[in-house]
């Protein structure tokens, strides 16, 4: 706080009040409100800069850059719907990757890379309920939580059976490919990181990184699978940046990874992890069904 008020009295800026949101602080001054926000390292100037070299705008405003902190206009956000700010959010997703889209060699050896890293992890799963499963099997009485999985343990194994079928496509797909598709990723998307008030802004740029555009929209699934209809969201990005298939093919199987079920000794806990997991792969796997079959009908 000392070197914020630092920062304050160099500038001059007069300070009212300081209200902490998240890992922000906003400062109301006689010259109106700004956000303090600490550096990562990255420099938003620079990219800012090259989005607008680009014609992409839905940044928040940048007044200065500290040693410590990035520090940008206040936005004062109107309120809306959920599942429009989602909308909202695919369509400035799909501006920033259309207009940010470049091709960068690559060689046998980074797509192999990408094959055997997830083939490992498909492989860990396994072997990680494969356990699970033999030890549950020793009880004598199930908890609720072990039930509920080894009920469930064949949709798990079909899901990791299907990541590897796919993988094993995707990789006769691309393996002969030179080039690769890459953009500005945001890197960390959510629902809130989209503000509005007469214009659009993504903010929270700490962890922008180039990659291929498949990336954002793995993060922002796993953030809000829960909550949100992703098939009309995908399809809402994908109308405006159709995916190529091998990079649809490579998100679906990323999205397709069960994840893991860790239990602990709090058998509440455990069977809300279970049933965690089992929604998120029926929901992934009815995703994936409902985009395959308009596939084909179209």
């Amino acid at each position: 706080m000392n070197n914020i008020k630092d920062i304050v009295n160099r500038y001059a800026l007069c300070p009212k009040s300081y209200t902490i949101k998240g890992d922000v602080i906003v400062i109301e001054t006689e010259e109106g409100r700004f956000v303090f926000k600490l550096n990562n390292g990255k420099n938003l100037g620079k990219l800012y800069d090259y989005l607008r070299s680009r014609s992409f705008y839905h940044f928040q405003p940048l007044v200065n850059m500290d040693e410590r902190y990035s520090i940008h206009d206040y936005v004062e956000e109107v309120e809306m719907p959920t599942e429009q700010k989602a909308l909202d959010l695919m369509l400035v997703l799909s501006s920033l990757h259309n207009k940010t889209t470049y091709y960068q060699e690559v060689t046998f050896d980074d797509y192999k890379k990408i094959y055997e890293e997830l083939t490992e992890q498909i492989k860990d799963y396994y072997d990680y309920y494969h356990y699970l499963i033999e030890e549950i099997e020793t009880k004598v009485y199930m908890s609720p939580a072990q039930y509920l999985l080894a009920r469930n343990i064949n949709k798990i194994y079909g899901s990791l059976s299907f990541c590897q079928h796919e993988l094993n496509y995707w990789y006769d797909l691309i393996k002969d490919k030179k080039k690769q598709r890459v953009v500005i990723l945001h890197n960390n998307l959510e629902i809130d990181h989209l503000l509005h008030d007469d214009k659009m802004y993504l903010i929270s740029w700490d962890h922008y990184q180039i990659g291929m555009p498949i990336y954002d929209l793995y993060y922002f699934y796993q953030k809000h699978y829960h909550e949100l209809a992703f098939y009309e969201l995908f399809k809402a990005y994908e109308s405006k940046y159709p995916l190529l298939e091998e990079e649809r093919k490579l998100l679906f199987i990323l999205l397709a990874l069960p994840g893991k079920a860790a239990f602990n000794n709090n058998q509440f806990l455990n069977c809300q992890t279970v049933s965690k997991r089992l929604e998120y792969i029926y929901k992934t796997e009815k995703l994936i069904l409902d985009y395959n079959t308009t596939d084909k009908v179209e």
